[in-house]
């Protein structure tokens, strides 16, 4: 395993599905840290000591010694790149399979997250902030329902995970996203299913749920 850098490692965020990751993420690779367990919403993002972390005021952000870094995807691409040996790899080594890990995780972050859970989670879970969008929020539903019908179908070739064998941080990804969309009562079809039940059973997840949940607190 590569040597940790001098200094703390803090993660910055709890309690939601993109703060998991990179809780997911170092217990996968088994990497001691702090938590400083602000919300997006509590107040603890709009801090002075937060904002000069991340001036764009979200969360979850990672401080590993000297060197932080936000954005959930690239917060665990950058854990597994870092602290990875031949038990624990997260990332796969060939050049065409890194091709195709970077092509699982653009499109579960940006056709899965962004363009359609993210989209409900504004106009179903925060209709007090974004509005009432009924007509965007079925859409929204459509939408992912067919991109996940999409994701299913690479699953019913039998593999155990994305990549095939080799659990990566793109299928901490996904399961973010899967278990997402069943909280907005969005169907997830077989082969996900059985996917999804096979990786929320692993120790690291089960670890990183726990942490995820700390109840958020705005630090002063």
């Amino acid at each position: 395993m590569s040597n940790e850098p001098i200094g703390r490692r803090i993660l910055w965020g709890a309690g939601t599905p993109r703060t998991m990751r990179p809780h997911w993420a170092l217990h996968e690779l088994s990497l001691s840290y702090e938590c400083e367990a602000i919300s997006a919403r509590g107040g603890g993002t709009k801090t002075e000591r937060f904002s000069a972390l991340n001036p764009r005021q979200k969360i979850p952000v990672l401080q590993d010694g000297g060197f932080t870094i936000a954005e959930s995807a690239a917060i665990i691409a950058y854990l597994a790149e870092s602290y990875c040996d031949t038990a624990v790899r997260l990332l796969p080594a060939g050049r065409r399979e890194r091709a195709q890990w970077l092509e699982w995780s653009i499109f579960i972050c940006m056709e899965l997250d962004a363009t359609a859970l993210y989209v409900i989670r504004r106009h179903v879970g925060l209709p007090h902030i974004y509005g009432e969008a009924p007509t965007a929020v079925e859409a929204a539903k459509s939408y992912l329902a067919r991109q996940l019908g999409s994701v299913d179908q690479k699953l019913g070739d039998g593999r155990c995970y994305l990549m095939g064998d080799q659990f990566t941080t793109a299928d901490i990804l996904l399961a973010t996203c899967l278990t997402w969309a069943l909280r907005f009562n969005v169907p997830v079809h077989e082969n996900s299913q059985v996917y999804l039940d096979r990786i929320t059973a692993r120790e690291a997840y089960r670890k990183a749920l726990m942490a995820n949940e700390a109840r958020p607190e705005p630090v002063p």
